[in-house]
Order: structure tokens, then sequence, then C-alpha cells
């Protein structure tokens, strides 16, 4: 299964009650977090949930209300003998607003690595998913991410006997790994059946609505949107400062067939977004306005279980 947390929804400052953005997701022991706007230490704690099993940052963009709670963060996580080496995902340049942050946050007890984004599309193998960071269009290099948590299919022992593969096999085989027994090599497709539906979120912020997003977010069983505005006549500001207005980011959603949309990113001046929600379900009946702390857990289909 996979835990998601909506740690933050504000855009460009924290307001009462409202952090600015960040995502965290966990899987199998494994914690991600997505953006570290100010004020997002505070709702991990308050969600219950612990730092140290963070082992990668993604950053979509590297302005100051997506990266301004990381030097804290890092700084909690030391204190904490955190040891482990952590991870940092995010456009060019991220290494070097990094370094920048850390001079407030010196001696680290932990190593960090870089990953940095130059192509339009990177996939990158995580601990037990997939990561697929996806260029969009903001003032300033931009990414959206999807976390895909692909699922083998069901061991079929019909097929195992049919292609004579030894019982010392089946257990490595089921957990995709390919075996040589006795000088003969066995591969997955040997015993499994076809794939199965895996899980799939993904996020995205800061940018307009340009057309790899709805590829990116295809089946998404969750979809987590900018909304930067909400009020009607927002249009021309959304198109100047290349954000998104909440019917925009429904279209996408219905475009890409996703299962369930959650806002977020909303403006300061947006103080009830769901008074604004109702033009949205008319487009994509299956959206809530985000909020600190709006939390999920996404299951494998049981039907694929028999």
């Amino acid at each position: 299964m996979l835990d998601v947390c909506l740690l933050g929804t504000s855009g460009m400052m924290p307001l009462p009650g409202r952090a600015l953005t960040a995502l965290m997701t966990r899987f199998n022991g494994s914690s991600l977090l997505i953006d570290c706007g100010e004020g997002t230490q505070v709702s991990i704690r308050e969600k219950g949930w612990s730092m140290h099993d963070i082992d990668t940052i993604c950053i979509t963009h590297t302005h100051g209300d997506h990266v301004s709670g990381l030097p804290g963060l890092l700084l909690s996580m030391g204190n904490a003998e955190r040891t482990e080496p952590l991870q940092i995902i995010g456009p060019q340049g991220v290494r070097r607003v990094m370094e920048a942050l850390l001079v407030i946050a010196p001696g680290l007890p932990f190593e960090i690595t870089y990953q940095e984004l130059t192509e339009p599309v990177h996939h990158i193998a995580m601990k037990g998913y997939e990561l697929t960071a996806f260029r969009v269009n903001h003032t300033v290099a931009c990414y959206g991410y999807s976390q895909v948590i692909n699922r083998a299919g069901r061991f079929d022992i019909r097929k195992a006997e049919e292609n004579q593969v030894p019982m010392a096999a089946w257990s490595r085989l089921q957990k995709n790994e390919t075996v040589v027994v006795e000088g003969r090599e066995y591969t997955p497709d040997m015993v499994l059946g076809k794939p199965r539906k895996g899980l799939k979120v993904t996020y995205c912020t800061d940018t307009r609505p340009v057309p790899i997003i709805a590829e990116m977010a295809y089946k998404s069983d969750l979809f987590i949107c900018e909304g930067m505005y909400g009020e009607p006549g927002m249009s021309a500001k959304a198109r100047e400062n290349r954000h998104m207005t909440f019917t925009e980011a429904a279209e996408l959603a219905r475009k890409a067939e996703v299962s369930e949309l959650w806002l977020t990113h909303f403006s300061p001046s947006l103080v009830r977004p769901n008074l604004f929600m109702a033009e949205v379900r008319k487009i994509f009946p299956d959206a809530k306005a985000g909020k600190e702390r709006r939390s999920r857990t996404l299951t494998f289909d049981r039907e694929q279980e028999m």
C-alpha cells in the first residue's frame, strides 16, 4: 500500500493553518518528500509521521515557497542522529541552491547526493517503485513527478511446470529476478501471469496546463495538481504568471482519466477554495480542494487477487 499526505497547500506565502507546498508518501519503509515549503516539518509532526525515513526529496523548482523549509528540516534530521544518505532530485541548478541554503545548516551528519534533471522526461528506479520526472511550463525550470508502483502478475504453477522451471527458482522469480540453475537461465515471465494494475500518484504544481501533464498523469489513482486561482475571471492572471485555474486543472484530470483529483498551491487571496469547487466538479466530479494533512492510503485492486 502507498500512504499519501498533502502537508502544505499554500502558494507564495504561508497563512495561519496553511503551510507552504509539500507532499509526502510512504511505501515499504521508504519515504518520499516532494517540495519542502515553510511549515513542512511542523505538518509532518502534526500528522504523526517521521522525518527519519525520508530517503529522497524531489524539488519541483527552486522558488522560495518550495524550498524554504529545507534547512530546518535537514537540521532536525541531523539532530535526530540520522546517518543514512539523503538523495535530492530537482532541476538543473538545484545543487547550487541547496549548497547556499546549507550555509545555515552546516555540519550535517549524513551525506547528500544530487540528481539534476536536464531532459524533458526522466525515469528513475527507486526503492521498489519508479519515479518519473517531467518538465512543465513555469517561469523557471520546473518538473512534475509521478510515483509508480508496478505489480507483477500472479504466480502460475501450471506455467512454471510447462516451462520446466525447478521449484528452487520459484521464489526468486516471483520477486522479478532472473535465476540460473544448472546452467539454464529462467526469467520471471516463465512463471508469472500478465502484470496486474499497480499504484500511481502524480504531482505537479507551478505550471500552465501543457499536454505532457495529462500524458504523465494518465490513469493515476491520485492526481495532485496546482489550482492557484479558483475565482472567476482569473484566466489572464494565470496565463501571465504561468499558473493554473481550478477548471484548467480539472480539464487535465478529465483528459488523463485519473481516479481522483486534489487541488493545491492556492493563492494567498483564495481563503476558501471550497467555495469554487462546484464548477470544477462539473468538469471532473471526483475532485477535492486540498487541505493540510489530507491523506489517503492507496491499495492494490483486490479483484486482481482472485
